[in-house]
């Protein structure tokens, strides 16, 4: 990955490493939902969905007005910050990642409000979707919808 990542990918970087070795899959820049865009959705064994907003800043931090909304499309909630961050900010009742470019560490489990199953169906093909397309244009980068590339889901902002 590039050196010149913003400091939200470098924590979403950390975070999808460590995911990986609870066996959660993840995806970056995933939208739910016309109007929202998560940093990282993260896919584990059992089908658990799970959902970290990275932020890198208390400024970056007050001015999210959409995390709340998030908390409908996932299994489980979490913050992730990295070591100097003001952890006192964040709400107590979501879980808590303190990451860096490399790793992170899960310091505190989000409660569980388990999804619904016809959402949960949802989102699998919504995080399924995603990932093909992303793999889509790395194999083949030209632009979506030039010579019968594929298009971008209804409601999903362009990257």
């Amino acid at each position: 990955m590039p050196d010149d990542l913003a400091p939200g990918q470098l924590l979403a970087r950390g975070v999808c490493r460590h995911l990986l070795g609870h066996d959660f899959v993840s995806v970056v820049e995933l939208v739910p939902a016309p109007g929202l865009r998560v940093d990282v959705m993260a896919l584990g064994p059992k089908g658990e969905v799970w959902i970290v907003e990275c932020k890198s800043s208390r400024v970056d931090f007050t001015s999210d007005r959409k995390w709340q909304g998030y908390l409908e499309w996932c299994d489980r909630f979490f913050w992730a910050v990295d070591a100097d961050f003001p952890t006192e900010l964040l709400p107590d009742d979501t879980g808590l990642i303190i990451a860096d470019a490399y790793d992170a560490e899960i310091v505190r489990m989000a409660p569980e409000a388990k999804l619904p199953p016809a959402r949960r169906k949802a989102m699998v093909h919504k995080f399924a979707r995603h990932a093909a397309l992303r793999l889509q244009a790395f194999r083949d980068p030209r632009p979506r919808g030039l010579l019968g590339g594929p298009e971008p889901d209804p409601g999903e902002e362009e990257e």
